[in-house]
């Protein structure tokens, strides 16, 4: 029914009875909602989630459109959820008939802010996700830039005005990495490869040597490396367990002996390991 809806089935057939339809109902992109309703559920691991992002929910008929496909899924079983980020008290209310369990994630915090600031909110719709401060927006696009040209040790230019430069052998996290602390935090970061040819000496590689004060290391368990790389390159050196464990020993050594803090991001989100990496390095956005 919606095109623009994204669906993400997060648990198995066999689960298929532990599944609950949640909806990210917004009145405009839909990031914020399902960005803050995904950090709610993630709470509750034992549970499958169907999503369902619905953006640019602005009208009375766009909400009742969504009411029709919610009642459907609660048909298939347990009541639907909203994580809902719409100002209008009308669009909440035709969802609120709906029979699912709505999460307003404006709800109360608006009422909050006027009490402290005393004045009430803006009726713009949509004005919740907008840009913010330009600045800090252009700062980002320059960031996501930078992260591009230094990405996998591309370019050595410029490295001095890096926040941080990730270094960890390939396939351990360090691009995910890069581009969540670019385009969230508006931080330079370059990431650089350890291969083979960075090992002879006991420094950190020539490219990143006078930048040691900068750089954060990654690494992550031998199968977990080998599963990752196998997905790129099946039955090969590359992807076996003995090349992937000799790798990751050599490059924890090389963290050690340069006092480069490093963490294992086998068990990391992309999120918490840009918190420890921003708390670790002084970082601020």
């Amino acid at each position: 029914m919606f095109g623009d809806a994204r669906t993400q089935v997060s648990s198995s057939v066999d689960a298929q009875a532990r599944v609950r339809a949640a909806y990210f109902v917004s009145d405009s992109t839909g990031i914020t909602a399902e960005t803050l309703g995904s950090a709610l559920l993630a709470n509750f691991p034992g549970i499958g989630f169907q999503r369902h992002t619905i953006p640019f929910v602005d009208t009375v008929a766009g909400a009742q459109n969504v009411v029709g496909d919610i009642h459907a899924a609660a048909e298939r079983g347990a009541a639907p959820m909203i994580f809902a980020t719409v100002k209008s008290a009308e669009i909440l209310d035709v969802l609120r008939k709906s029979g699912a369990v709505i999460i307003d994630l404006l709800g109360g915090h608006l009422t909050e802010l006027e009490d402290a600031l005393g004045t009430t909110a803006s009726e713009q719709l949509g004005q919740f996700h907008g840009l913010g401060d330009i600045e800090h927006y252009f700062a980002r696009m320059r960031a996501v830039e930078y992260a591009i040209e230094h990405d996998d040790g591309q370019s050595g230019r410029a490295l001095d005005i890096a926040d941080v430069i990730l270094i960890a052998p390939s396939r351990c996290g360090k691009t995910p990495t890069t581009m969540y602390l670019a385009l969230q935090y508006g931080l330079l970061v370059a990431n650089y490869p350890l291969t083979d040819d960075d090992f002879p000496s006991d420094g950190l590689p020539s490219t990143v040597a006078k930048y040691g004060a900068k750089c954060f290391g990654l690494t992550t368990t031998p199968l977990r490396l080998s599963q990752v790389r196998h997905e790129r390159r099946p039955d090969s050196t590359y992807s076996s367990l003995a090349q992937c464990t000799r790798e990751l020993r050599r490059a924890e050594d090389l963290y050690r002996r340069n006092r480069v803090p490093f963490l294992n991001s086998s068990t990391k989100s992309v999120e918490e390991m840009s918190a420890v990496i921003m708390q670790s390095m002084h970082l601020r956005s």
